[in-house]
């Protein structure tokens, strides 16, 4: 099942995400100790982070993991977490012990080994058991694009394991990013994106033929799952909004 709520801007959308995580995560709460949140990076997403302290929130009860991360350390200004730690993490005060950030200043293999085995520590998983976060928040590139799975890469096709480090042909570098198993595996998934290279793709996802290997956000089309896409107008300018 899909829904797609379509805003006037990227700014909109974002704070329409954020309100989105928040009402989850409020109901989540009321019947769990804890609960789980794994997002991505970007431009869109800052804006996510920069509404979510807006509105007062703050981690207490919520883990916070990162659905990739780029071959950087915590500081360096392409880091994920470094975006999320500006504008979400200090601003509001969040727990350190309750943020779980990809080490992208290892070594490619050594950072998605250690963040697999972090999470199959924290939602204690044995044998191929696949964690379910509550909430996960993907983006999506102008070619489609979702997570770190970018077209052609043979991890899209991956429903076993939980981490891996992809080569993105692209941008020239490793990434380490969750998989397909565990991005359908959760039980609520909100997708961000916005601006008018987007639509291209926006419009490939939802009227081109099924096929995720070339299309990779695709993924969240024919899962079954209730996703949430949260756009712009210029990203959605080429979907039929029926």
């Amino acid at each position: 099942m899909t829904n797609r709520h379509i805003h006037e801007d990227a700014t909109a959308a974002a704070h329409a995400c954020a309100g989105r995580i928040l009402a989850l995560l409020h109901t989540i709460l009321e019947t769990q100790e804890i609960a789980t949140l794994a997002v991505s990076g970007g431009s869109t997403p800052k804006l996510l982070f920069q509404s979510l302290v807006k509105s007062g929130f703050h981690g207490e009860r919520a883990h916070l993991f990162f659905v990739d991360e780029r071959p950087v350390g915590p500081n360096d200004p392409q880091s994920n977490y470094g975006l999320a730690k500006e504008y979400l993490l200090s601003p509001a005060g969040y727990p350190a012990e309750n943020v779980h950030r990809i080490h992208g200043e290892l070594e490619h293999n050594q950072a998605a080994a250690r963040y697999a085995e972090e999470i199959r520590r924290f939602f204690t998983i044995t044998g191929s058991g696949l964690p379910q976060f509550d909430i996960i928040q993907c983006g999506m590139g102008s070619e489609g694009h979702t997570a770190s799975l970018f077209p052609s890469q043979p991890a899209i096709e991956n429903r076993t394991e939980v981490v891996a480090s992809v080569w993105v042909e692209k941008v020239g570098q490793w990434r380490t990013t969750l998989l397909p198993g565990v991005l359908l595996n959760a039980k609520h998934i909100l997708m961000l994106l916005a601006g008018a290279d987007k639509a291209p793709a926006l419009r490939d996802v939802f009227e081109g033929k099924y096929n995720p290997l070339q299309v990779p956000a695709q993924l969240f089309t024919n899962s079954g799952l209730p996703v949430e896409w949260f756009l712009d107008r210029a990203s959605a300018s080429l979907i039929n909004q029926k």
